[in-house]
């Protein structure tokens, strides 16, 4: 993927990600010797500028999860580079990373099972600032209750414990918590895929008062391409460990590029019902095939309804097919 992905925005570059990659290994026999790896990001390139959210949309497993971890450096990269604020992370001591966690933060997609279940939720809020310092002239509960009131929680209720909210209030106990060190990064993976579909509404609202109010970046992970259009400003799509088209959030809405974001936008609901009825769908053969042992070529060639011989022998080219508009396909005009 080439190194010069340009955002429809001007504000300076937050998060500079180039040719990431993360390999599993696979080992095998007796002497448990690595027989092959699961390519779970294999390559990917882009900037998120600060202020903005970026979109990483795609079909589970498609390495959404491992991407935005291996940002934050809770997965070693196997190769690429890591850059937050210009500092090269992937060349940090774990001393150096630690002190730079407080900027970067992530918001689980389970908050039932991201957070400990024995401990209070003004313990778990305050956790993150007993540990790297109380903020200046103030006190944790303090702190605390300031968090819990931001994300539209009851501060009278941080000594309740987590099994005593609901999924909704959950997720926002995890936001507060994320929130608590003045984070200029979050990485939000799947944050709102555990949570009925009337409360899901709701938490995309606070992360978008909240982004407004602290002057947050998001890199926002979903498999749900119409919830991503109402939160982010340009939407990278994944697919087996490859980002394959990369624009602005209503340039990808109106003119899709590549085949597997065009069948990721057709299987979108439309309100109106004559709208649906009348518009062509695109369903896909088969399912994402292994990582372990990607296709040759363009990797989505097995499941694409326009592949030809020369999708199989070789890699598309990364292209700017419309300004800011990028795609990795032979056949994309």
């Amino acid at each position: 993927m080439s190194s010069s992905t340009k955002s429809s925005t001007d504000a300076p570059v937050l998060v500079e990600v180039r040719d990431l990659k993360k390999h599993f290994p696979i080992t095998g026999g007796l002497l448990k010797r690595q027989v092959g790896a699961v390519r779970a990001v294999d390559g990917v390139s882009f900037d998120i500028h600060k202020g903005e959210t970026l979109g990483l949309v795609g079909e589970s497993g498609s390495g959404k999860t491992t991407t935005g971890r291996v940002i934050l450096q809770l997965h070693e990269p196997t190769d690429g580079s890591v850059k937050f604020n210009g500092v090269e992370l992937t060349e940090l001591r774990s001393g150096d990373l630690r002190a730079m966690r407080p900027q970067m933060q992530i918001i689980f997609q389970d908050p039932h099972a991201s957070l400990n279940p024995r401990m209070t939720v003004g313990s778990i809020v305050g956790e993150p600032l007993r540990e790297h310092g109380v903020p200046d002239g103030g006190t944790i509960q303090s702190a605390v209750d300031e968090l819990l009131t931001l994300v539209g929680l009851d501060p009278s209720h941080a000594n309740r414990y987590p099994h005593e909210f609901s999924g909704g209030q959950r997720q926002r106990i995890g936001i507060a918590r994320a929130i608590a060190l003045s984070p200029d990064f979050i990485v939000c993976d799947e944050a709102i895929a555990a949570l009925d579909v009337s409360i899901q509404a709701q938490v995309v609202n606070l992360l978008l008062e909240l982004q407004e109010r602290l002057g947050l970046t998001y890199l926002f992970i979903s498999h749900d391409l119409s919830m991503v259009r109402h939160i982010a400003d340009r939407i990278a799509v994944m697919y087996l460990g490859k980002i394959v088209e990369l624009a602005d959030v209503h340039e990808l809405h109106n003119s899709p590029r590549h085949p597997y974001t065009q069948a990721l936008h057709s299987a979108v609901p439309v309100p109106d019902p004559i709208a649906e009825q009348l518009r062509e769908r695109v369903v896909l053969d088969g399912d994402i095939p292994s990582p372990s042992n990607p296709p040759s070529g363009c990797v989505f060639r097995t499941r694409c309804p326009r592949a030809e011989p020369k999708c199989a022998s070789e890699v598309p080219v990364w292209t700017e097919a419309a300004p800011n508009h990028w795609v990795a396909c032979h056949f994309h005009d």
